[in-house]
């Protein structure tokens, strides 16, 4: 069954922690039944980030929440800061890269959803159930 959530909250969903950093899911067709996009708080540890990737069949936007980091989409790089949009059309080579001592926040989108799921079944992937959080 296909949860119909309105209101969440971060102890309604679970926690995804890699090495490079920590998701948490907000709306995906688990969480509130949305179809058309994902979206999710990402935070990058300082000096940490994921390798170049692709989403094949998911256009993505992160909209920086805070901190600062270099983001790479294709062959261009720049650096990006708090108030910032990045749009990442499907299939495109990209990373980001957290360059300052503070977590990089932001909120990662994907249209139509999809990644997340992959980004969860990774070997490297330990997820927290709703409610539970990595130590710190």
């Amino acid at each position: 069954m296909v949860a119909e959530k309105r209101f969440v909250s971060p102890e309604d969903v679970e926690t995804i922690k890699l090495d490079w950093g920590t998701l948490k899911w907000m709306n995906t067709p688990d969480v509130t039944g949305s179809s058309g996009f994902s979206a999710g708080v990402v935070m990058l540890e300082p000096g940490k980030g994921h390798e170049r990737h692709t989403h094949p069949d998911s256009e993505e936007i992160l909209y920086i929440l805070g901190g600062e980091g270099k983001q790479t989409i294709a062959d261009e790089e720049r650096t990006i800061t708090t108030g910032e949009m990045v749009y990442i059309p499907s299939g495109v080579e990209h990373s980001t890269i957290n360059t300052s001592w503070e977590p990089l926040r932001f909120l990662a989108v994907y249209c139509p959803p999809g990644p997340e799921d992959e980004i969860r079944e990774l070997a490297e992937a330990t997820v927290y159930p709703p409610g539970e959080f990595p130590d710190a």
